[in-house]
């Protein structure tokens, strides 16, 4: 049995009722916005329908990044739906359309070593730390076209709006689009290439990581006609002391903004994930003749050690037990999945000889996460050595968990109760905070920079899933909410 000691919980408070610095920054979002439209006249209250519509760039925010989402749904390298992995052909196509998109919004663009596309405008002081904002252009199999494209366009056309109000220019530091070439980690299980090498935490054996074919992430980047050297990762990595900070918009993937029927809310932080390989081997035989009290079938064994996970996640309080100085932690806060296996020979009559299968394991808190780990690896063990199979655990992806910073979270829930409040005038609630169990490229850039995450709201929680949706008026209010946000940094 696994016990674990104390750590204190990592909260931020983030006041929630600052009044005057949310008054501040509507009325400062208000005016800027209505000194911008022609549409807006005397007497005409912020209100009216008719005005709002009018005044809030809805052809931009809504409609163009709508049309622009679905555009980008459809570059894909599969028949019959979505898949782009890390520097495939369709990624190269999307980063294409994304490029040409930051162009038109009057960035200046570029692509790193590592397939990263960048869009930046200086502003009024070249100098300056810059704000980044940045999500991925890369999918799962199988995916919905709102997750990671999301927050690339909305940044994109929060940055044509002010190009179109004569803003741009007027920023008082850059500001930097990055749309991040691997966050989901497909091809090669190992998830955040583009951002982690940005924060200089890709180590350099990240190059000989292969996928199923044996192809490493080098011979990917050579074919794309990149250097795939030390010395080009150690390039791509930005200077803590040029960056301001991070943000992120991104889909909530979960069903609480639409449970509290609102369009966006604050990450207060980000769970801490592990990724797992397990490899289970036995003896290979003929499936008539080798009887049942004689096999060593890797292939049971591993049917058990997956019920085994599932029970330990559910109900990790029978297996694991504590001193006096912890407090524990409840099953809502760990999730585990298998959601891959592979057997050898994988044959009908054959006892296969071996069997792999990956865990994915994410908790809120990272020591509970470790006391997990450490107590599945035990019971893996144990398992196998009661059905005399092997049992190798390879740890291949590791990810703390992530709080979010203060400042910037309260800035982020200003700029979301703006946008939440002019379109929707009546709306009384703040915009909720809310933790995030899904991994970001926040996590990898947090080594980096201070970070912020705003999640819009998507149907019934679905992710992952040609099923994920966004309403366009959501897409909007992701939008409107960036531009305050920029507002505020002019």
């Amino acid at each position: 049995m696994a016990s674990c000691t104390r750590k204190d919980n990592v909260s931020v408070n983030v006041n929630l009722t600052t009044t005057s610095l949310l008054s501040r920054f509507l009325v400062l979002f208000i005016v800027s916005s209505i000194a911008s439209a022609s549409h807006f006249t005397g007497g005409i209250a912020l209100d009216d329908a008719k005005t709002r519509k009018n005044g809030l760039f809805p052809e931009i925010l809504r409609d163009e990044a709508v049309a622009r989402l679905k555009e980008l749904g459809k570059v894909t390298d599969a028949e019959g739906y979505l898949e782009r992995t890390f520097l495939s052909p369709a990624s190269a196509r999307a980063g294409d359309l994304i490029r040409s998109w930051m162009e038109e919004a009057g960035l200046r663009t570029w692509v790193d070593q590592i397939g990263n596309i960048h869009g930046r405008v200086e502003g009024m002081n070249a100098s300056a730390e810059a704000l980044l904002i940045g999500s991925h252009l890369d999918t799962v199999i199988d995916a919905g076209i709102y997750d990671g494209a999301l927050g690339i366009i909305c940044a994109v056309s929060a940055l044509k709006v002010l190009k179109s109000t004569g803003k741009l220019g007027k920023l008082s530091r850059p500001v930097e689009v990055i749309a991040f070439s691997d966050e989901e980690g497909v091809r090669f299980q190992s998830t955040f290439l583009g951002s982690a090498a940005i924060s200089g935490i890709l180590p350099i054996t990240a190059l000989q990581i292969s996928d199923r074919s044996g192809v490493t992430v080098q011979n990917v980047l050579k074919e794309n006609s990149f250097e795939a050297t030390k010395e080009s990762l150690l390039q791509i990595k930005y200077d803590p002391q040029s960056v301001w900070g991070y943000i992120e918009v991104h889909i909530e993937q979960g069903p609480v903004l639409e449970s509290l029927g609102l369009p966006l809310g604050v990450v207060k932080g980000i769970a801490g994930q592990t990724r797992l390989k397990v490899t289970v081997r036995g003896s290979q035989g003929h499936a008539g003749t080798v009887p049942m009290s004689m096999r060593q079938d890797p292939m049971a064994a591993s049917a058990e050690l997956i019920v085994l996970l599932e029970s330990l996640c559910k109900h990790p309080e029978n297996f694991i037990s504590y001193d006096g100085h912890c407090n524990g932690f409840t099953a809502e806060s760990l999730v585990c999945t298998v959601g891959e296996i592979s057997t050898w020979p994988s044959a009908s009559n054959v006892i296969p000889g071996e069997v792999n299968f990956t865990v994915d394991l994410r908790a809120i808190d990272d020591m509970a996460r470790e006391s997990v780990l450490f107590e599945l690896a035990n019971q893996i063990y144990q398992t196998c050595d009661r059905r005399s199979v092997s049992c190798v655990i390879e740890r291949k992806h590791d990810a703390e968990a992530v709080i979010c910073d203060p400042g910037l979270s309260l800035q982020l829930k200003s700029a979301a109760y703006s946008a939440m409040k002019i379109m929707v005038s009546e709306i009384q609630d703040e915009a909720p905070v809310l933790m995030s169990g899904a991994g970001h490229d926040a996590m990898a850039m947090s080594h980096l920079t201070k970070v912020g995450m705003l999640f819009v709201r998507c149907r019934g929680g679905i992710s992952h899933s040609p099923a994920e949706h966004v309403l366009d008026d959501d897409v909007w209010a992701a939008g409107l909410a960036l531009l305050a946000f920029l507002e505020m940094h002019l």
